[in-house]
């Protein structure tokens, strides 16, 4: 039975029509929401391409029920700024050239935006920790290492 399901996205509300709430909201953000933002990459939670924000914490789109969203603030790449005024962190991953095939950068910067909320100033070992779980098989590592401390530094 279709169940509808009330959601605010980068502080909008929408309204989404499910036959089922355990749907993961990846599916309901990309196909249902058009947005870009979150990727389907493994579809396991294993690459973080799909991350978001719920609450400011994030979570993997792919693995999160739909259900699990309803009541909470979502914030996905493009609630982070805009093509006229990025978000200080996807400033500096533009700077810092980040991207080569560019798959995994949006989860990147959904766990880089989490780890300068929490953290203003964070070492070298934290930010591979809070990364750890977004894979990026382009090998820019380092790139996008500087460019978490250079949105650090500009925060």
């Amino acid at each position: 039975m279709p169940t509808s399901v009330s959601l605010t996205v980068n502080g909008q509300a929408a309204a989404v029509t499910v036959d089922d709430p355990g749907t993961p909201l990846l599916y309901v953000l990309r196909n249902d929401l058009e947005l870009r933002g979150p990727r389907f990459g493994c579809g396991l939670g294993q690459c973080g391409a799909c991350a978001v924000l719920l609450d400011g914490d994030v979570v993997l789109s792919c693995k999160t029920p739909l259900s699990k969203a309803a009541q909470s603030n979502i914030v996905t790449l493009e609630g982070l700024g805009s093509l006229e005024k990025p978000s200080p962190v996807q400033q500096a991953f533009i700077d810092e050239q980040a991207a080569q095939c560019g798959f995994c950068i949006n989860g990147m910067i959904i766990q880089a935006t989490a780890l300068l909320a929490k953290t203003k100033h964070p070492s070298v070992a934290e930010i591979k920790k809070a990364l750890s779980d977004n894979l990026c098989r382009c090998g820019t590592h380092l790139r996008i290492i500087r460019a978490v401390q250079r949105a650090a530094r500009n925060s």
